[in-house]
């Protein structure tokens, strides 16, 4: 019920595009763009090329960051994220999180979801070919990653719980809790810096959780 009225409140979102045409991608947007192509079939058998854009990191401080889908080469509409934009046979979803996107997925009418393949020039679709051409690695470096976040989660608890029963209120029902870990400043820097390339690259893989890649960011 929620997923559905936060559909239709990002189906409302959707603008008509101004006809400019799709830019491809050129290699110093590795950082701040994805793309993402879709092929859908017509009913009379005909197919259209359909292709997600989002200048994420280019933008990101801006409350005006937009999906922008294109059709057959040019701009069909856009929208601000959360977007979805209907399509023949369904939905695009796009959401983004922090650290990039989380959901870039095509939702047939019947419900039946489909990740979209990234461009293989984005980092997306590069970190895409390493899983195609090296799935050994590629499962070591998703896992140290996963490691990476559930280490951070384990060490924030305990300090997160020290300052909440420091509050007067708290601590009259549940009494005052100390840390057995009280990392200094460049212990936290680092931590902070360690979560956050664990999330970026679980987005490149549009890997997400509240818990690990929320806390993170």
């Amino acid at each position: 019920m929620i997923k559905e009225w936060r559909r239709r409140r990002a189906l409302q979102r959707v603008e008509p595009g101004d006809g400019r045409a799709l830019i491809r991608f050129r290699w110093w947007q590795l950082p701040i763009r994805a793309l993402f192509p879709l092929r859908l079939m017509k009913d009379d058998g005909r197919s259209t090329a359909y292709a997600v854009d989002v200048r994420h990191w280019s933008n990101y401080a801006s409350d005006n960051l937009k999906a922008h889908l294109y059709r057959d080469g040019r701009q069909y509409a856009m929208s601000k994220l959360p977007a979805a934009f209907p399509v023949p046979g369904g939905t695009v979803e796009v959401r983004m999180s922090t650290f990039g996107l989380k959901r870039c997925h095509y939702i047939t009418a019947e419900g039946t979801e489909y990740q979209l393949v990234p461009d293989p020039h984005s980092a997306e679709g590069r970190r895409a070919r390493l899983e195609r051409e090296h799935p050994a690695l590629s499962r070591t470096i998703g896992l140290l990653s996963l490691g990476v976040l559930l280490a951070a989660l384990a060490l924030l608890i305990p300090q997160i719980a020290e300052q909440l029963t420091k509050a007067e209120g708290i601590a009259h029902y549940t009494g005052t809790f100390t840390s057995p870990i009280d990392l200094p400043w460049s212990g936290n820097t680092a931590l902070g810096l360690a979560t956050a390339t664990a999330s970026t690259e679980r987005a490149l893989r549009l890997r997400y959780s509240w818990l690990l890649d929320g806390g993170a960011g």
